[in-house]
């Protein structure tokens, strides 16, 4: 393993939770959220001081498709305060058999908006903004700024790259998850910390955006996983993927870990990693 899993910090929300003229942006939980959250508050390790995290929280969400838009969901329910939504087009027939949020009557319709309003009639409590646009080189910089996690959910490695290296410029986590028929991966990017995407990938798979066949039951499958990830670093519950690449095959439902080559020559968090480990080095014991 590149980096041991304990350097995790207990959740992210001292660092990055903050409004643009950096001030803490904390609202107390109201009644309502303290009783709509209750069972979630009686967690072992989780209690009222995670729940605020969550409340404080901002996740990026790119691809709200099968995968993204699921993921949506379980932020949702779970608290997270603001939600941003990402996704151009419109909505396919095909896409019914594992969009959640989305209706037959929306069909041909951009999706995103769809989405906003299902999470908005769930839990009125969530700020949610909803983009019609797919990840450019021109919105990556302020879309990454404007979080304090990215779920990467987009379906080309065009818009993930794009993603990678706009978390590693700003330090923001990224839980990068993606699917192809019934098999899927899963894994938890902290930049300067863990592996990032391009030493993941050094090389590109050529993913056709809608190419192969997919389950709704895989897609949510992934989505639960991803949705939980973020959780873990917002609040510290659990021990999130760091430094470690979660593969599954659920035709035979099959698990495993794997532990991807940290590059220190990474073209994109090569120089972020080693001026890290020079500050780590630079502290005394």
């Amino acid at each position: 393993m590149d980096t041991p899993q304990s350097s995790h910090s207990k959740s992210i929300s001292s660092s990055h939770l903050s409004s643009p003229n950096g001030e803490l942006n904390v609202q107390p939980l109201t009644p309502t959220e303290l009783e709509r959250y209750r069972r979630q508050i009686m967690l072992p390790g989780f209690g009222e001081e995670s729940q605020q995290q969550l409340k404080d929280a901002t996740v990026l969400v790119t691809g709200v498709g099968g995968l993204g838009a699921t993921a949506a969901l379980y932020l949702a329910v779970a608290g997270v305060g603001r939600l941003i939504l990402l996704r151009g087009g419109e909505l396919r027939l095909d896409d019914m058999n594992r969009q959640i949020l989305m209706t037959h009557d929306w069909v041909g319709k951009p999706r995103v908006f769809k989405a906003r309003a299902t999470l908005e009639a769930i839990n009125p409590d969530v700020k949610i903004d909803a983009i019609c646009e797919y990840v450019t080189a021109e919105n990556v910089d302020s879309l990454v700024q404007s979080a304090d996690v990215v779920l990467d959910c987009a379906h080309n490695f065009t818009e993930r790259d794009l993603l990678n290296a706009a978390c590693v410029r700003w330090g923001k986590p990224m839980v990068e998850a993606a699917m192809n028929d019934m098999e899927a991966y899963l894994t938890t990017i902290v930049p300067g910390l863990t592996p990032c995407l391009s030493c993941i990938f050094p090389e590109k798979p050529n993913w056709d955006k809608r190419g192969f066949g997919v389950l709704g039951a895989v897609s949510g499958t992934l989505a639960c996983l991803t949705a939980l990830e973020a959780i873990k670093l917002i609040t510290g519950l659990g021990t999130p993927l760091l430094s470690q690449l979660l593969t599954m095959n659920l035709s035979h439902a099959e698990f495993a870990k794997h532990h991807p080559y940290h590059d220190p020559e990474c073209p994109v968090c090569g120089e972020k990693t080693r001026r890290m480990a020079g500050t780590k080095q630079d502290c005394p014991a």
